[in-house]
């Protein structure tokens, strides 16, 4: 039987690219081709045209959700009943996790997490590898919660429980944190963020005056995501 050849979709879920631009990040750390669609200006892929789909972060809350956003969940739903490999980072984690499990499984956090932050790898799965503690970038005020049975809880944090997951066995998981970030990235994003006041500025302050740790996880679930 012939293998179908590997092609990538990301579906851009950002509001503003002179804040937070995703295609710039994944596209430092993914060696491969990709198409790019902008989920706010209702572009999707057509599912039957990809074999992977990545779901980038986004500045939106995953709890007031636009009609673009219901539409990606009506997306990665059918994507996921025909068998496309999903990789959904952040935002892009916490709506894959209502599309696969249901509203209910999103929250707001008790306490956001901004900054480079040490994450607990449980090592029950290869996406992530061997148990171990890693440091990844983050910035969230939502999260993902309470998931069924189905769900493979990956990695954890003090502050949220959920940091990445796997869904039935299969290729399709969820990644809480940045790992596309890298470090003069995030200090590029940090930067934005505290210039708009519209933040709240101590948050981003404190993490751009901290001390950058990356363990660059990313290259680990890339390969194993597209194998």
């Amino acid at each position: 039987m012939k293998l179908r050849a590997t092609k990538i979709a990301i579906i851009d879920n950002s509001l503003d690219h002179a804040v937070y631009d995703p295609i710039r990040h994944w596209k430092s750390c993914l060696e491969m081709d990709f198409e790019v669609f902008k989920a706010t200006e209702n572009q999707f892929p057509e599912i039957r045209d990809f074999t992977h789909m990545i779901l980038t972060g986004s500045e939106a809350s995953i709890l007031q959700r636009e009609r673009w956003a219901t539409e990606e969940i009506d997306l990665v739903k059918s994507a996921a009943e025909k068998g496309v490999s999903l990789l959904g980072s952040c935002w892009g984690h916490q709506l894959l996790a209502v599309a696969l499990a249901g509203p209910r499984h999103v929250r707001k956090c008790p306490e956001p997490e901004i900054g480079w932050i040490a994450i607990a790898i449980h090592g029950n799965a290869p996406f992530l590898g061997e148990k171990r503690r890693a440091f990844c970038f983050s910035s969230h005020s939502d999260e993902v919660t309470d998931l069924p049975d189905e769900f493979c809880v990956l990695a954890s944090t003090d502050r949220c429980q959920i940091q990445a997951f796997q869904y039935k066995n299969e290729s399709m998981w969820g990644l809480q944190m940045h790992p596309e970030i890298n470090i003069d990235e995030a200090k590029w994003y940090l930067e934005r963020r505290v210039a708009n006041k519209h933040d709240p500025l101590p948050l981003f302050q404190a993490a751009f005056d901290s001390q950058p740790k990356d363990s660059r996880i990313i290259f680990r679930a890339l390969q194993n995501f597209l194998d």
